[in-house]
């Protein structure tokens, strides 16, 4: 019954009813008996699919990935204590990726608050650092309030996680409260002014670059970035994990900025007069440590454009901040007359080849096993065009990066933040909204022992990821860092894994390996035509450690 014609009802209803008010259609859980209210309320609820999840931190994961799809914000209920503190590696993850997140968590009852009961913590010293906002609602009349607040200060500005503790006793009790509608999202248009300033730049400009990234992957935006870029003849590179938002076919596509990009290229980029940041936050790893555009003064005329103005001139001079939505500024900029500046174009084309050349892959051979490359090559060749691409974190992903050929229908999802775990838990996410649309996973074995146990869900669901795991038994990153600092001495990088196929199987999903390029063609075939979900075991090699180098080049230097 609905609180809305002046009854009372529990709590627990009332809050679904304002989740499902805010657009919310799935949540993710792992139960708790710190909110079991909230479960006996959702077990009635109308048009939200609730997700059994294995591990809190696959949990939030995949509320993670979610949010990356839909532009609102995933949800993810947690029990308080241990839930909490492992789904917390989602809420860091969603403020490094600028995607609205609400963490949900049962908190202790409200009388035994400060007496240090069983599993209590105080989420707002927790999540101070990471979260937009916290709350914990002790009273049932201010969940409305709350809850309309908290979705609103997760999708403004820059996007983030907002955290709601919920004790437990106040979901049981009553309350005559009313639902709070959605607060509308405000979309800052450029000014006039703002427009003009950067037409006046670009008509100054010959080597213009602009740095595009996740605030315009909507496909209003994107297309207006390819309007912008084509009208004026702007080069293009995209931010780390945004590979996906220009095609990379066009002919403004300079390339991606980052982890380990050749330097040639971060050095032909760094010849440009004029860079326009739209939609990035211009993070290290994206400037390529602070050099492109350089910290704090940039070498060229930085022009930043980002809904969120904390984000502009915080950490570059820049001579013409502009606090808008990203879409409406392309959009307006894509409008303007062009100005056909001398020798444009051809820096355009110039940096559009390099990226097309870096993108081409060539087989490498090496005795401890198959170059990663290969496998992704050539699931390249046979994946659909509208296939959804789940990269975990780590060097495995360099070849997916570099390689694949990032279409106008291409999806990436992936952890900018670089936290390992995303890969099967964002897989499963995916997979649930795009039933009809074929989700690859790649993921290294480190991190398919994190969080893998998510296939579980998949199979409980129904949903048929295929899921391609480097198996070099080595944490590859670190051990790159390692071969870097400390040549030959790999400490604590080595892994003994499991049979990834008998792990499979154990799941209910199909289990394939590979352990020569010769067998690539076949498995993928066969992968690719299973109904159900799929794990291949590639047992990739640990010399050719990145899709950049390999451990004999990193001592040769």
């Amino acid at each position: 019954m609905s609180g809305n014609d002046g009854s009372e009802q529990r709590a627990a209803n009332l809050l679904v009813e304002c989740l499902g008010a805010h657009g919310v259609d799935r949540i993710f859980c792992v139960p708790g008996e710190s909110y079991l209210a909230l479960l006996d309320a959702l077990a009635d609820a109308q048009g939200i699919d609730l997700v059994t999840c294995r591990h809190e931190g696959g949990a939030g994961f995949m509320a993670l990935t979610d949010a990356k799809i839909t532009g609102r914000p995933g949800v993810v209920i947690v029990s308080r204590g241990p839930g909490a503190t492992n789904a917390s590696i989602a809420v860091h993850m969603a403020e490094q990726d600028a995607a609205p997140l609400v963490l949900l968590i049962g908190q202790v009852a409200r009388a035994d608050k400060g007496r240090g009961a069983f599993q209590e913590v105080d989420y707002g010293k927790m999540f101070s650092g990471i979260a937009k906002g916290v709350w914990e609602v002790s009273h049932p009349g201010k969940l409305p309030e709350t809850i309309a607040r908290a979705f609103n200060m997760a999708q403004s500005g820059t996007p983030g996680p907002v955290v709601i503790s919920l004790p437990e006793d106040m979901l049981h009790a009553e309350t005559a409260a009313n639902i709070v509608p959605a607060m509308p999202l405000a979309r800052a248009k450029p000014s006039a002014s703002d427009i003009d300033a950067v037409m006046s730049l670009l008509a100054k400009s010959s080597r213009p670059l602009v740095i595009a990234g996740g605030a315009i992957r909507d496909e209003q935006s994107r297309d207006a970035l390819r309007r912008a870029a084509g009208a004026h003849e702007l080069p293009v590179a995209l931010s780390f994990k945004h590979q996906d938002v220009l095609d990379n076919s066009h002919p403004s596509f300079a390339g991606y900025l980052g982890f380990k990009i050749p330097r040639p290229q971060v050095d032909a980029m760094s010849e440009s007069d004029l860079i326009i940041a739209v939609g990035t936050r211009l993070t290290d790893v994206t400037t390529q440590n602070y050099l492109l555009p350089r910290a704090p003064r940039p070498d060229q005329p930085l022009v930043h454009v980002y809904p969120d103005q904390q984000a502009l001139g915080r950490v570059f001079e820049t001579v013409c901040g502009i606090a808008a939505d990203p879409g409406l500024f392309l959009t307006r900029l894509a409008a303007q007359p062009a100005a056909r500046v001398a020798r444009r174009a051809e820096w355009r084309d110039a940096l559009h080849e390099r990226a097309v050349d870096l993108a081409a892959y060539v087989p490498r051979n090496a005795p401890d096993g198959i170059d990663f490359g290969a496998l992704v090559h050539a699931l390249a060749r046979r994946a659909e065009g509208d296939a959804v691409i789940v990269t975990d974190a780590g060097n495995f992903s360099s070849w997916v990066h570099r390689h694949w050929p990032w279409g106008r229908n291409s999806l990436l999802l992936g952890a900018v933040g670089g936290a390992m775990g995303m890969g099967v838990p964002g897989a499963v996410a995916a997979g649930l909204r795009f039933p009809d649309r074929q989700v690859l996973c790649f993921v290294g074995d480190g991190g398919a022992l994190m969080t893998g146990s998510e296939l579980a869900t998949a199979v409980r669901h129904n949903v048929p990821v295929k899921i391609f795991v480097s198996n070099n038994g080595s944490y590859g990153t670190i051990r790159q860092h390692q071969e870097r600092e400390y040549p030959g001495r790999g400490e604590a990088t080595s892994l003994t894994q499991p049979d990834f196929v008998k792990w499979a199987e154990s799941l209910g999903a199909k289990g394939l390996k590979i352990d020569s390029e010769s067998d690539i063609d076949d498995v993928i075939a066969r992968a690719l035509a299973e109904k159900d979900s799929v794990v291949v075991d590639v047992r990739s090699s640990v010399e050719l450690i990145s899709a950049y180098t390999t451990i004999g080049e990193i001592h040769n230097r």
